[in-house]
């Protein structure tokens, strides 16, 4: 387990420096004003959004859980990531209205489409997610790493990656999750890749490598007839998922909120969607090449779960292990420090700014500051638990975010394509999508228990399937309610939906974008073809 040596640390100690640097650098230009703590005062560029897009998206158990079921199932749960085009989607579709609103969070622009019950409503659903799921799950996954690279005990890593992270969000807030979050996308990609082309070396090429698998394993299409990922379900669910996740997340669009105008969030969004076509191949590739060189006898792995921790301690050189251990640190840290900074903007600016709206902006940072410092603790509190979880856990996550998201999705999606969705509809359809969404999360848990009948079947329905038939149900009641209560006031619209968007909108929103953009959108949307081909029974895998 103590596989580092001296070169290797003093990268590790390096990146930790460098990191300690910018972090000092970012809580020294901090402002005492909620625009700066929550939103690094709207005035970043593309670079710096589209890379803290990734680093908040890619967390250990990203990296561990990708690999571990590639090496298990195969390139399947790719689609997952392929959702450039849905980052394109927020670029393109989302930002102009999130950035003409002037919000904080995304409650608040369900409260300026609908009303304040919405906003309510989707804080809840967004905190409670976030402490249980995003922060706990980190946690748990981050201080495996720490033990199984670093020879960290497992308490002393997860407090030690707790607190860390936790110190510069809370003093520097946005601001220094974002710049550090930056750094730490680029240590990620370079260790990640380096680890690929290594592995790809000791398995002998692509080509080897592609004709050595099952050609089950290279089929993103699996048949209908698959009991965990049909084709159907897959293709049409997962881009459900990604628009919740990537369209409406708070800890992913904040990113786009802190840019100083439309024209960066944009091209932070086409950066981060190239940056995205990065993991299928540096995380899950790997997977592969663990699976093939352990069939081979040149590694013994002893659980595909430990595919990419395996691939790194038997094939990574000397130096280069520190390398990608300072990724891992990078993916940790970066993942845990953007939910803890969309919680802390959550429960200020739509829980306790609606309660005490004369509180000052001072007082605003303040409570920000110990409302991270709360989901800190809540974190360590967590881990107990976590460590008894098992090792499904990963597949567990997507399945309940298949749960959450079509209701929530539909209410942003629906919202701003079409001004006759009311208030009403909208939060009618999210409150029964979200009960729906629970009982079968808890049915699943107890299907143990039932008998054979209809709760049996809804419990162990699928949750591609569920997930779809969940979307359009969502959609349906959507519509129905709102057409059967009266029109929004079209003033109250302004600017929200595309048919109320005023033709100087429009103007300024045209002007804010290139023929570069649309060529450089264009080819993202190329690749992912290209990639769906050729893993597909049209490619490899026939």
């Amino acid at each position: 387990m103590h596989f580092l040596g001296p070169i290797d640390w003093l990268f590790v100690g390096l990146y930790l420096a460098v990191i300690a640097a910018i972090s000092i650098w970012s809580i020294k230009k901090a402002k005492d004003s909620p625009s700066d703590y929550f939103l690094a005062n709207r005035n970043l560029g593309w670079f710096v959004i589209g890379a803290s897009i990734l680093a908040s998206n890619v967390g250990s158990e990203h990296i561990v859980g990708l690999a571990g079921t590639a090496a298990s199932t195969g390139v399947v749960m790719g689609h997952y990531e392929l959702h450039s085009w849905i980052i394109l989607t927020l670029g393109w579709v989302f930002v102009p209205f999130y950035m003409r609103s002037m919000v904080y969070t995304m409650p608040e622009f369900l409260e300026r489409r609908f009303n304040a019950k919405a906003r309510w409503l989707l804080s809840i659903i967004q905190l409670i997610s976030y402490v249980i799921a995003k922060a706990a799950v980190t946690i748990y996954a981050g201080a495996l790493v720490f033990n199984s690279l670093l020879g960290v005990d497992f308490w002393t890593g997860a407090i030690i990656l707790v607190v860390v992270t936790g110190v510069y969000t809370i003093f520097g807030g946005l601001h220094a999750v974002m710049y550090t979050e930056a750094i730490q996308a680029i240590v990620l990609l370079a260790g990640s890749a380096v680890l690929l082309f290594i592995g790809l070396d000791k398995v002998g090429g692509w080509g080897t490598l592609m004709h050595s698998l099952p050609k089950e394993k290279l089929n993103m299409f699996q048949p209908l007839s698959n009991p965990d990922f049909p084709w159907a379900g897959i293709l049409f669910a997962s881009p459900i998922v990604g628009l919740w996740y990537w369209c409406t997340d708070q800890h992913i669009v904040q990113r786009c909120l802190a840019a100083r105008n439309e024209k960066e969030a944009r091209r932070g969004t086409i950066f981060a969607a190239y940056l995205k076509l990065m993991p299928f191949f540096i995380f899950m590739i790997p997977g592969l090449i663990a699976y093939t060189l352990h069939q081979q006898g040149k590694i013994n792995m002893t659980d595909t779960d430990v595919a990419f921790p395996t691939l790194v301690k038997e094939i990574m050189p000397v130096g280069l292990r520190g390398l990608l251990a300072g990724g891992l640190l990078a993916a940790l840290m970066s993942s845990l420090a953007s939910v803890y900074n969309a919680c802390s903007t959550l429960f200020t600016m739509d829980i306790y700014k609606k309660i005490k709206p004369e509180a000052s902006n001072h007082e605003l940072v303040r409570v920000g500051r110990i409302a991270t410092g709360i989901v800190v603790l809540l974190g360590m509190i967590w881990i107990p638990l976590m460590k008894n979880i098992s090792k499904g856990l990963y597949g567990y996550l997507q399945s309940v975010q298949s749960y959450l998201a079509p209701p929530i999705a539909a209410a942003f999606l629906l919202g701003v394509f079409s001004k006759r969705i009311n208030a009403k509809g909208a939060y009618t359809a999210m409150v029964v999508g979200f009960i729906i969404g629970i009982l079968k999360l808890i049915f699943e848990l107890l299907k143990g228990h039932l008998g054979a009948g209809l709760l049996y079947d809804f419990a162990t329905m699928n949750f591609l399937y569920f997930c779809i038939a969940l979307f359009v149900f969502s959609v349906v009641l959507m519509v129905v309610i709102s057409l059967a209560t009266p029109a929004p006031d079209e003033a109250h619209l302004k600017g929200l939906t595309f048919a109320t968007t005023v033709a100087e909108d429009k103007k300024a929103s045209r002007a804010s974008w290139s023929q570069k953009d649309v060529l450089l959108t264009l080819l993202v949307l190329v690749f992912i073809i290209a990639i769906f081909i050729y893993f597909s029974p049209l490619g490899i895998a026939k």
